[in-house]
C-alpha cells in the first residue's frame, strides 16, 4: 500500500488552461488525498492520466460522486499516489502536481461572473513554487452531468466554494482584510496582521495612546510590504503560465522596458498575460484574417492625391475673438455650423483662453445647439450631480472605515495622483504643512489640487461602479482639470472622456487588445513593408503602442502639444479613432530606421519609448492627416474594384475593423456589470 494513498475528497472537470484555445484545456480531477505517513495533500491530476488505471478512474468517480465528493471513514477509497512537485519529468509532462497542506501559504479565489465564466483558484506555496491555475469547469464534464441528475444541489455554489469547505476541516483559513479573494493558509501572527489587520477606527489610532498610533503607523508600511510580495507571489504564479508560451514571449518579460511599463501600468501586465494566453491562435487568425493589400497597384489611381497631399497643411490657433464671433450675440448660440467650428479646431487647435469654453463643447458637457441660458442651465446640473455623487462616499463614514474594496481604490487613486505631472506648477509641492499628517498627500504638503483630484477620482469610481478606477485616468484627469480650474467642471468633461476611453481600462482588455489588432491591420493596409519587418521581429502584437494608446500619447508629447493634440482628436472631425493614425504617423516617420536597423523586439520597443518629447506634434498631425486620405482613397478604390467584379474570389477583402475607421461615432466598449457581491477588478 506505499504506492496507495487515500483519497478524501474530489471534484471533477477542474481544468487547467495551458493556452488560450480551447482546444488546449486540460480536463483533471482536483483532491485532497492521505498518504500513509498521515499529511493530507492537495492534487490535481489530468483526467487522461487517471484513465491509464481503471480502477482508479471508477474510484475518482465514486468520491466524485458521493455527497459533496467525501466519503465516510467507513468506506475509504484507494487510489495510485498522486505526481508531486518533486517527480520532475511526469509532472512537468502532464502539469500533475501535489502538494502537503503544510507547505501551503495562501490561495486567491476568483469566483465566475459575466467577465470570468469559470470560477479559479491560484494556489501559493511557503516556497514560491509556480503552480497552474484551476478553473472550475461546473457545466462541462460527463461526471458533473451524472451527478446533478442523481442528485439534487443543496444550493449554487461553484466547485471552488466546496473544495474551500472541505479544505476548512483540515486547516486555518483566513481571508486578507485587505486583498479581495485572498485567503491565508494557516497564517502566523504576523501575517495575520499584515494580511487581515482588524478593521480600526480613526478615534482608535489618533486617540492620546501615541505609543499605539506609531505602532499602527509602522504595521501600514508593514502592509504595504506584505501586498507587494503577494503581487511577486501573483508575477511568479504568472511566469507559469509565460513558461509554456514561444520563446519571444519568455524574453520579452525580462525587457527592462517592458517591465517599466508593467510597474507604471497593471493594464499592461494583464494584456501581456492575455495575449500570452492566445499567442498561437491569435497570430493565426490575425495572418489569416489580414489580406495584404499592395498599394502600389493601385499607383494608376493617386494621381491626384499628391495634389491633396499639398493641401493638407497646419493653421493658427482658434483665438478668444474669432470663437465668440462663432456664437450669436443675443442668445449665444451657434452662427456657423457644429463641422465647420470642428474642422476649424482640427486643423488649427486653441489657444489656452478658448480651451475653457470649447473644451466643453467636444467633451459633450454642452450640446452644440444649446443657447447661453441653457448651457448655464446645463452647469447648475452638473455642479448638482457631482456635489450629490461626491456625498455619496464623503458621508459614508461606514464604507470608507469597513469597505476593504473602496479602501484599496482609494490608496491607489492617492498613489496615482501623488506622480501624476509633479511639473506642473499646480500640482508642485506645497511648503505649507498639510493637516492630516497620516494622509499619503501629505509628503507633498498642503496641496488643495491634489485633494480635488483624489476626490474626483473617488467619485468617479462611485459614478462608474461596473469600472471603478484604474491606474491611468489620472494621466487623463490632470489635463482638464489644469484647463477648467473647477471640479465640478472638470469631473463633467472627465466623465464625457471616459465615454470614448472606457474601452482602454476594461479588465478584459479587450479594448486596447481590439485597437491595438487594428492597429496592426492598419499598418499592413497602408505600410505592408514595414508590417513584415515587425513580423520577422515578434512584434505584430504592437505592444509597443500600449502606453501610446491607453492614455492618448499622454507622455510621448510636450504639455501644450497634448492639450492640443488631445482638442484636434476629440472633433471626430474625419474619424473617432484617428488616434490610430497618429500611431500610425509616428512608424511612417520612422520606418526607413526601424526596417534598416532594427531588427528585434527588445530594440524596437526601445526606440518607440526613446521618442518621448522628441516628436513634433504638427509633422505627426500633418502625417496622419495625409495617410487618413490616402487611407480613404485606397477604401473607395477597393469598393470601386469589388463592384466591378461578379467573381468573389478576385475581390479584395477587408477587414471590418479598417472600413470602421471611416467612423466618426463613438466606439462603444464598456466594461460588464460586476456580479453581485463582486469588488475587485
Amino acid at each position: 500500500m506505499s504506492d496507495s494513498v487515500e483519497l478524501v475528497w474530489s471534484r471533477s472537470a477542474v481544468y487547467i488552461h495551458p493556452t488560450k484555445n480551447n482546444k488546449d484545456n486540460i480536463a483533471g480531477y482536483l483532491s485532497l488525498v492521505r498518504p500513509p505517513d498521515g499529511e493530507i495533500l492537495i492534487s490535481w491530476v489530468p483526467e487522461s492520466l487517471i484513465k491509464l488505471s481503471k480502477q482508479d478512474y471508477e474510484s475518482y468517480v465514486q468520491v466524485d460522486l458521493s455527497l459533496d465528493g467525501e466519503v465516510t471513514q467507513k468506506n475509504q477509497v484507494f487510489v495510485s499516489k498522486p505526481p508531486s512537485m518533486s517527480v520532475g519529468s511526469l509532472a512537468r509532462s502532464s502539469h500533475a502536481f501535489s502538494i502537503k497542506l503544510s507547505d501551503l501559504y495562501s490561495m486567491q479565489m476568483r469566483e465566475p461572473s459575466l467577465g470570468w465564466w469559470y470560477g479559479s483558484i491560484l494556489l501559493f506555496t511557503k516556497q514560491a513554487e509556480t503552480l497552474p491555475v484551476l478553473f472550475f469547469h461546473d457545466d462541462e464534464s460527463e461526471v458533473e452531468k451524472r451527478r446533478t441528475k442523481t442528485m439534487q444541489k443543496k444550493r449554487d455554489d461553484w466547485g471552488g466554494e466546496f473544495f474551500m469547505e472541505k479544505l476548512e476541516n483540515y486547516v486555518d483559513i483566513r481571508p486578507s482584510t485587505l486583498e479581495k479573494g485572498v485567503y491565508l493558509i494557516n497564517p502566523s501572527a504576523q501575517d495575520t496582521l499584515a494580511f487581515a489587520p482588524p478593521v480600526t477606527t480613526s478615534n482608535e489610532v489618533s486617540g492620546p495612546n501615541s505609543a499605539k498610533a506609531a505602532t499602527w503607523g509602522d504595521l501600514k508600511w508593514n502592509i504595504f510590504e506584505k501586498l507587494a510580495q503577494v503581487t511577486r507571489y501573483s508575477r511568479k504564479a504568472s511566469q507559469s503560465m509565460f513558461d509554456r508560451t514561444p520563446a519571444p514571449l519568455r524574453s520579452m518579460l525580462n525587457i527592462p522596458e517592458v517591465e517599466q511599463l508593467g510597474q507604471d501600468f497593471d493594464s499592461a501586465r494583464v494584456f501581456l498575460a492575455e495575449w500570452a494566453l492566445g499567442i498561437v491562435q491569435d497570430q493565426e487568425d490575425f495572418q489569416r484574417k489580414n489580406i495584404n493589400i499592395n498599394l502600389n497597384t493601385y499607383d494608376s489611381h493617386f494621381d491626384d492625391f499628391s495634389i491633396v497631399a499639398q493641401s493638407i497643411e497646419r493653421r493658427n490657433p482658434v483665438t478668444l475673438e474669432e470663437w465668440e464671433s462663432f456664437f450669436d450675440e443675443n442668445d449665444g448660440r451657434l452662427t456657423v455650423t457644429a463641422e465647420e467650428v470642428k474642422e476649424r479646431i482640427f486643423h488649427g487647435g486653441l489657444e489656452p483662453q478658448v480651451r475653457p469654453k470649447a473644451w466643453l463643447f467636444l467633451l459633450n458637457v454642452y450640446p452644440w445647439d444649446t443657447s447661453a441660458v441653457e448651457r448655464a442651465s446645463i452647469i447648475a446640473e452638473k455642479r448638482n450631480e457631482y456635489y450629490r455623487l461626491k456625498r455619496k462616499w464623503w458621508e459614508n463614514i461606514d464604507m470608507q472605515e469597513n469597505d476593504s474594496f473602496w479602501k484599496d481604490q482609494k490608496n491607489r487613486i492617492e498613489k496615482d495622483v501623488l506622480r501624476t505631472d509633479r511639473n506642473i506648477p499646480l500640482f508642485e509641492q506645497s511648503e505649507t504643512p498639510h493637516p492630516d499628517p497620516d494622509s499619503r498627500l501629505a509628503q507633498s504638503g498642503a496641496n488643495p489640487h491634489l485633494e480635488q483630484m483624489r476626490d474626483m477620482l473617488i467619485t468617479y469610481n462611485e459614478y462608474n461602479e461596473n469600472l471603478g478606477y484604474v491606474q491611468g485616468m489620472s494621466d487623463l484627469l490632470s489635463p482638464l482639470y489644469v484647463v477648467l480650474q473647477d471640479d465640478a467642471l472638470a469631473f463633467a468633461a472627465f466623465c464625457g472622456f471616459m465615454e470614448r476611453m472606457e474601452r482602454n481600462f476594461m479588465r478584459s482588455q479587450e479594448g486596447m487588445r481590439d485597437q491595438l489588432s487594428t492597429l496592426g491591420h492598419l499598418t499592413n493596409f497602408m505600410l505592408p513593408k514595414l508590417y513584415s519587418h515587425l513580423a520577422k521581429a515578434d512584434s505584430i502584437h504592437f505592444f509597443f503602442f500600449f502606453r501610446m494608446i491607453l492614455v492618448w500619447f499622454k507622455r510621448e508629447f510636450e504639455w501644450d502639444d497634448v492639450l492640443r493634440l488631445w482638442e484636434v482628436l476629440w472633433t471626430n472631425y474625419y474619424s473617432s479613432q484617428f488616434h490610430l493614425f497618429i500611431a500610425l504617423a509616428i512608424l511612417d516617420l520612422n520606418k526607413a530606421y526601424i526596417i534598416e536597423r532594427l531588427h528585434y523586439f527588445d530594440e524596437i520597443l526601445k526606440f518607440i519609448n526613446e521618442l518621448s518629447m522628441t516628436l513634433d506634434l504638427d509633422t505627426v498631425l500633418t502625417r496622419a492627416e495625409e495617410l487618413f486620405t490616402k487611407f480613404k482613397l485606397a477604401l473607395d478604390l477597393v469598393n470601386w474594384q469589388n463592384n466591378q467584379s461578379e467573381d468573389t474570389k478576385s475581390q479584395t477583402e477587408v477587414t471590418e475593423d479598417l472600413r470602421m475607421l471611416l467612423s466618426r461615432e463613438i466606439v462603444d466598449q464598456r466594461e460588464q456589470a460586476r456580479p453581485p457581491g463582486a469588488t475587485g477588478g
